[in-house]
């Protein structure tokens, strides 16, 4: 995906339960916006909240009017999701060019 700077929009991820029909929505989504040129995963002030658009889609407001406010460059996105289990998954999700 590629935004401009001054863009303030929602960045949205679709998520796939496992196994099928595990509500996730009891806890927010979580979002890393890493430099592509950090290597790792994110550490604890790296994560914003986020919200659940629906179901399965987590998504997040982006830009001057949004939190975080991202500068010019890439970016890898990363998601965290705390399912009502034992588990609690972080996944690179892609990667975010801001123009």
């Amino acid at each position: 995906m590629v935004i401009p700077a001054s863009s303030t929009e929602y960045i949205t991820l679709t998520v796939t339960a496992q196994p099928a029909g595990v509500d996730l929505t009891g806890t927010p989504p979580r979002f890393a916006f890493l430099p592509e040129a950090r290597r790792g995963n994110p550490t604890a002030s790296d994560w914003h909240i986020g919200e659940w658009d629906d179901a399965d889609t987590a998504r997040i407001l982006i830009g001057p009017s949004g939190e975080p406010t991202l500068t010019r460059g890439a970016w890898h996105v990363w998601i965290e999701i705390d399912p009502p289990n034992d588990e609690l998954v972080v996944r690179r999700a892609g990667t975010l060019t801001v123009t």
